[in-house]
């Protein structure tokens, strides 16, 4: 019997040994990207009120930290200057060791399927990437499609350096961010791609964010159930967004809204609340830069046209830049646009523009400023039109005008220097004017850089969201 106590006790010790073992999640690993000259955070789990020892190998400094009572343990070390690659040594009972760790910009791309739309699913534009793709200073994080009821800690993933393997499955317009920052930052990039096709933005937002509003909470209570994806509030953020939270990055890009064009009115407000819950999560205010959603033939009216108005108002909120892009659509029929090359290079545009500072970059999209009546024709003021408007074609394309009886008629329209004149021969009196503004119509006019104008209207009537016949 006192042998049998012995053993057992010795079988004890061991197995609180390796309960308690120190541990890292997922995001923390070898060949991650830290982002530079920053405090970051490591962090993980060990016994409860055991010593954690962390060595940075860029500066060979010695940090420590104990683990709390509910076994946890986090630290927060300084970056230098984009760099590497290092090594970061941790011990506690047993020692883990970092190794290819590199000092640079580290981006979230997420959002529903134009997003993770990579190789495998037919982009167009990544095969011509596979002879040049390698190079170690951009590494992808691809997150597994996770959905949770409760914000989760950990999540199964691994860093990977870029080349024609990992390109593959990683997120196109990720990659094509990633890539147009590297070539003029000169610094590693880390691209984490947390996004899942089908997915309404709902389900990207903490709960209480949606369950707290009245006008939240009842647009989500309108969206469709789906096999393929989930649709309840917060399950992607508690899955996907959650286990990151910690983990210190320099922005985020996002592409979605196609889920959403059934409560466009609301989806303003939502998307900005979003945006809020996940600098808060992230005890960061970054900027976020996203992408406009394409003309499709969606199953109602303009309800393609109410969310695109929706994210052009969203671009009010601070540090957020949107992406245009009726340019890059081949046909409506396909809610996939195959092109993502350029989507990529314009979202990098914002960010080297805006977060990092550099000049001479066209970037901004033009959008309608001013609108004043000349005899019969209206005219347009434009802002960001760079060094001027052009119009892509024999004659401008996607303008409606309409007058008194609101009767809208296909209109003409000419540049008339940095303005558009607008008018129609059926409107002897015109009052409003609108442009790209339906589910498929595609415009013609853009800037000499080769941005599009931003799709718009000036009125503000009932908009028929009636199913199409």
């Amino acid at each position: 019997m006192k042998r049998f106590a012995i053993v057992l006790f010795c079988s004890l010790l061991v197995t609180g040994s390796a309960w308690s073992q120190l541990r890292l999640p997922a995001i923390l690993s070898s060949g991650m990207v830290l982002q530079q000259k920053d405090s970051v955070t490591l962090w993980g789990w060990s016994g409860s009120g055991e010593k954690v020892y962390v060595t940075t190998g860029w500066d060979n400094r010695k940090d420590s930290t104990i683990s709390t009572n509910m076994a946890t343990w986090r630290l927060k070390v300084k970056t230098p200057a984009a760099g590497g690659p290092y090594t970061i040594t941790i011990t506690s009972r047993n020692t883990i060791v970092l190794e290819d760790v590199m000092i640079g910009e580290v981006w979230v791309c997420s959002g529903q399927s134009n997003m993770e739309w990579s190789y495998y699913n037919g982009t167009s534009d990544i095969q011509p990437e596979f002879a040049t793709a390698f190079n170690r200073n951009i590494r992808f994080f691809h997150v597994p499609r996770t959905a949770s009821y409760h914000p989760q800690d950990d999540l199964k993933a691994s860093w990977a350096v870029c080349d024609s393997n990992t390109i593959k499955s990683f997120s196109s317009v990720g990659y094509f961010f990633g890539k147009n920052l590297q070539q003029n930052l000169h610094v590693p990039i880390g691209l984490i791609n947390a996004s899942w096709g089908g997915t309404p933005a709902e389900t990207w937002t903490p709960g209480e964010v949606v369950e707290g509003d009245p006008q939240l909470k009842a647009a989500a209570a309108q969206l469709p159930t789906f096999a393929w994806w989930p649709s309840a509030t917060a399950q992607a953020f508690n899955g996907m967004i959650a286990p990151l939270a910690n983990f210190r990055i320099a922005g985020a890009i996002w592409y979605q809204g196609e889920s959403n064009v059934s409560t466009s009115s609301t989806y303003t407000r939502l998307f900005t609340r979003m945006v809020d819950a996940w600098r808060k999560a992230f005890n960061n205010e970054f900027p976020f830069y996203y992408v406009q959603i394409a003309p499709f033939a969606y199953e109602n009216h303009n309800v393609g046209a109410l969310l695109r108005e929706a994210q052009t108002r969203a671009m009010q909120h601070p540090k957020t830049g949107m992406v245009v892009i009726t340019d890059l659509v081949d046909t409506v029929s396909d809610i996939h646009p195959g092109k993502k090359a350029p989507v990529g290079k314009r979202l990098a545009n914002w960010a080297l523009a805006e977060t990092y500072g550099q000049t001479g970059i066209h970037y901004q999209s033009p959008e309608f400023a001013n609108m004043v009546r000349e005899k019969d024709k209206l005219a347009i003021s434009f802002s960001h039109i760079g060094s001027g408007l052009v119009i892509n074609g024999r004659k401008a394309e996607g303008f409606y005008i309409c007058g008194p009886d609101r009767q809208w008629y296909a209109a003409e329209a000419k540049l008339d220097k940095d303005r558009i004149l607008v008018w129609s021969k059926q409107v002897k009196d015109p009052e409003q004017v609108r442009y790209g503004f339906s589910n498929t119509l595609i415009g013609n006019i853009a800037t000499k850089e080769g941005l599009p104008l931003t799709p718009f209207r000036t009125d503000n009537f009932e908009v028929d969201q009636s199913p199409v016949k």
